[in-house]
């Protein structure tokens, strides 16, 4: 498969104890193991099973990912900024890869 491709949407700055949302999305085919190819053989597996958001290296958001969601996984999620820091996304693939993406936050 292609290199998954991360992207985020989340504001960059943020007033102390705003809730804000974060949005992200992977291009990921996602495939669930269920399907046959054109020879009838199972195409195996292959999902983003995990993701984790990370906020100066505290969890904020995780969530097991299973076959049954679809093409290009879309999580949102809501966060009080409490103060400045720096965001962690992490997608993890069955095949092992892991797809990182980062971003800043600045609250006043």
């Amino acid at each position: 498969m292609a290199k998954a491709k991360p992207r985020v949407k989340a504001p960059k700055q943020a007033d102390k104890g705003e809730i804000i949302t974060i949005k992200t999305l992977i291009s990921h085919k996602m495939e669930s193991g269920q399907r046959k190819d054109k020879q009838g053989n199972l195409i195996p597996r292959q999902i983003i099973n995990h993701f984790t958001a990370k906020f100066n290296g505290e969890p904020v958001f995780e969530v097991d990912i299973e076959p049954a969601i679809s093409a290009n996984p879309y999580l949102q999620f809501n966060m009080r900024a409490d103060e400045s820091g720096e965001f962690e996304f992490v997608w993890e693939d069955d095949d092992g890869s892991v797809y990182t993406k980062t971003q800043k936050l600045d609250v006043s």
